[in-house]
């Protein structure tokens, strides 16, 4: 996930919470609609100045939207690491005829092999 895609999901968000329009966030922030949509969606990364821009539209710090940032990143980065499964080797190991014992005074010995999984 690119920086620019984190910062444009933010800026949404708190947007959003604050029930304000693209429009008017973009009026207040003195930028063109088009290029804010732009923003959100990741595919502009804005200046400085424009994240400030839009910062004091949201009367949100700098600080604050790095913070934001930041806990998005960290958990966008800890949902796409793989997962690892450990898991001993098994090998099949063939174990001895058994016997079966029966109501009948005889004993059979089966047909059919026998094995165990050894860890």
């Amino acid at each position: 996930m690119l920086l620019r895609q984190v910062i444009g999901n933010v800026f949404r968000r708190l947007r959003r919470e604050r029930g304000i329009t693209l429009r008017e966030l973009a009026e207040v922030a003195q930028v063109s609609v088009p290029y804010l949509s732009e923003i959100e969606r990741g595919r502009k990364e804005p200046s400085s100045e424009i994240l400030a821009a839009i910062c004091r539209a949201l009367d949100l710090e700098l600080s604050d939207l790095l913070a934001e940032v930041q806990f998005d990143l960290a958990t966008a980065v800890r949902s796409t690491l793989p997962v690892r499964l450990q898991t001993a080797a098994i090998r099949v190991q063939e174990s001895a005829p058994q016997r079966i014992g029966t109501s009948s005074p005889q004993t059979y010995s089966t047909s059919a092999r026998a094995f165990a999984l050894v860890a």
